[in-house]
């Protein structure tokens, strides 16, 4: 699988000039990071195609941002060549600059203007001319749906109609390459598609080239071509379909009546054969080393009915097991990770012994929250119950991020009743905080502080000293495979290190509730199954977890699903019940993404009178 690979399109897009519009030749890149040598790119050659989606696909540090802020002229490469619509990018740099756009992952929109000064602000940057804005605007407004908002400050846009209006601010002056990094990170389902209809729009209509980044990889399904970056290398480019065929009869489904699903992972992921296995609706699917299936009389003995069936293999399938089988074990996770059961549970055993699973604690009752007119949540009311992974999903502007707040005390309610852990928030939030861990929506931890700074700092907050406190670090370090970075400052921390440390300082106290706020936003597919199967050991050992995510399919390992809208619930169930909620002739079999987006358009739907 490499380049070679790809079909001919030559004949594709424009058909003046030469094919490729972006040309990587054997590019090497190198930086110095706290007296570290890091090597970001190692003898990299690809090529973008004229008048096609190229998309840029490897785990955290790949190697793809470097590859982008190159192609832009931004970065120079200590050797090789960086060709942009025929310029070199290194002598050329202005030259490339003014022909391409470019959306960083945090592009820099001015949240106290509103959303067509933020359009006259970047105009100004690219010389647009004053007669051309008007329609141009007009375009661009009609294309992102923004038309309605053009006087609405871009600080009060939520984080999709940001993300389109930035899109919006790289096209003012229509590029003829458009470099995207990651531009659908922490976007909900129905603005990332909203967002990816754009982009096919200006491929098919404009005949514009595209290379974007994306952490999604159903994403990447989507583009014509993709490259794959490994440490800096790629592994191959070509269409999706040729990686996903070399897992080809490899990719099953395994039911077990009767089994807890996290329970048929766990012990589906510690078989030899199995390359990758994940929750997929109520069964688990699985990806093994070679074409022959996994016994499940040999792995589930006692239990009859079990099922494997085939299916089709997917891009991610082969994606994560194309990195699986390249890495050794040091590799995959540098320094040990013994379980946690091998170090000291994470929430002490007579603390868990005194509870019954079924008790709820979490009571939300008729709460309310208004800032000013506006109602962030209103009327809402769930409970969740011990040792419960509980998901919170809703589009972007929902009112997810506003309950978290309120549920760990950081916002009171403007009304309603809010008990956490037996404690009612509304008059002791901070007897409450003392028994949950929250892991921010953003890294939250001190940047300038070392990894070891951090995790002692988190130790005293929560009131650890002395021996405990030693212990608790000792444990954070080898539990999370941070030994070796325990001096690294932690804002240079790749994005998955910098998960957990996170995730690994919201668990320092030992709490009883775990609330996570989008904790793998922007995190590759191997280290997000890291994450959940952290996730789920906590849950089996008694922790209850409360999570919001936008990766849908994430959204399985959850027991149950409130699904919010306009900050009330739409609809609570697992999430087998809300699939068939939106099963249709249609979608007979809609998939937990597909179900989420027909909900939240028909509850948009203007209602009809009879």
């Amino acid at each position: 699988m490499a380049s070679s690979t790809a079909p001919d399109l030559e004949n594709s897009g424009r058909t003046s000039g030469p094919v490729y519009d972006l040309e990587l030749s054997q590019v090497s890149k190198a930086f110095s990071l706290e007296g570290r040598h890091v090597q970001a790119l190692q003898e990299v050659s690809l090529r973008v195609r004229r008048g096609l989606v190229t998309g840029l696909i490897g785990p955290d540090g790949a190697g793809k941002t470097t590859v982008l802020r190159l192609a832009t002229g931004l970065l120079t490469p200590d050797t090789g060549h960086v060709s942009v619509l025929g310029l070199d990018a290194t002598k050329e740099s202005l030259a490339v600059q003014a022909a391409i756009g470019y959306m960083p992952q945090r592009f820099g929109l001015y949240e106290d203007l509103t959303v067509e000064e933020n359009l006259n602000l970047y105009a100004d940057l690219q010389g647009v001319p004053a007669a051309a804005r008007p329609s141009r605007y007009q375009a661009l407004m009609q294309m992102t749906g923004l038309a309605p908002f053009t006087a609405r400050l871009a600080g009060r846009l939520s984080g999709g109609m940001k993300q389109k209006l930035g899109l919006a601010c790289t096209l003012v002056q229509p590029p003829r390459l458009l470099l995207l990094d990651e531009p659908t990170v922490g976007v909900d389902p129905v603005s990332r598609r909203e967002l990816w209809a754009i982009v096919d729009r200006l491929v098919r209509d404009e005949g514009m080239s595209v290379l974007l980044s994306t952490a999604y990889l159903d994403e990447a399904e989507r583009c014509h071509e993709v490259v794959l970056l490994h440490e800096g290398r790629v592994l191959g480019q070509g269409p999706p379909a040729t990686f996903s065929a070399t897992v080809q009869n490899r990719t099953y489904l395994v039911s077990v009546p009767r089994l807890h699903k996290r329970a048929v992972q766990a012990r589906l992921a510690e078989e030899p054969g199995v390359l990758d296995a994940v929750i997929q609706g109520d069964g688990v699917r699985v990806v093994t080393r070679s074409a022959v299936s996994p016994s499940l009389a040999t792995l589930f003995p006692q239990v009859q009915g079990s099922s494997l069936t085939p299916v089709p293999p997917r891009f991610e399938d082969s994606f994560v097991a194309l990195l699986r089988a390249r890495m050794t074990p040091s590799a995959q996770d540098p320094g040990p990770a013994p379980e946690i059961s091998e170090v000291g549970p994470v929430t002490s055993p007579p603390a868990r012994s005194q509870h019954s699973a079924e008790e709820d604690v979490i009571q939300v009752r008729g709460v309310e929250r208004w800032f000013g007119a506006f109602c962030a949540v209103r009327d809402l009311s769930f409970v969740v119950r011990r040792g419960e992974i509980f998901g919170l999903l809703g589009a972007n502007g929902a009112g997810k991020t506003t309950t978290f707040q309120m549920l760990c005390g950081l916002l009171p309610p403007s009304g309603g009743s809010l008990r956490v852990a037996g404690v009612d928030l509304r008059r002791s939030p901070a007897t409450a905080r003392a028994r949950i861990g929250y892991m921010a929506q953003k890294f939250s931890l001190y940047g300038y502080l070392s990894v070891l700074e951090n995790l002692r700092f988190f130790a005293r907050a929560y009131g650890l000293s002395g021996p405990r406190q030693a212990a608790r670090v000792a444990w954070a370090l080898a539990q999370f495979g941070l030994v070796p970075l325990a001096d690294a400052t932690s804002a240079n921390l790749p994005l998955g290190y910098r998960q957990r440390l996170a995730l690994a300082c919201a668990l320092m106290h030992e709490p009883e509730i775990l609330f996570l706020d989008e904790p793998t936003s922007g995190v590759d597919p191997v280290e997000r199954r890291e994450f959940w199967r952290r996730i789920n050991t906590l849950a089996e050992q008694g922790v209850t977890v409360l999570v919001t995510t936008h990766f849908m399919e994430e959204a399985e390992n959850c027991d149950r699903l409130l699904i919010m809208a306009a900050g009330r619930m739409l609809i609570l169930g697992s999430p087998a019940d809300i699939k068939a909620q939106a099963r249709s002739a249609a979608h007979g079999q809609p998939t937990i993404e597909e179900a989420f987006i027909q909900l939240i358009e028909a509850d948009q739907q203007p209602s009809v009178a009879p």
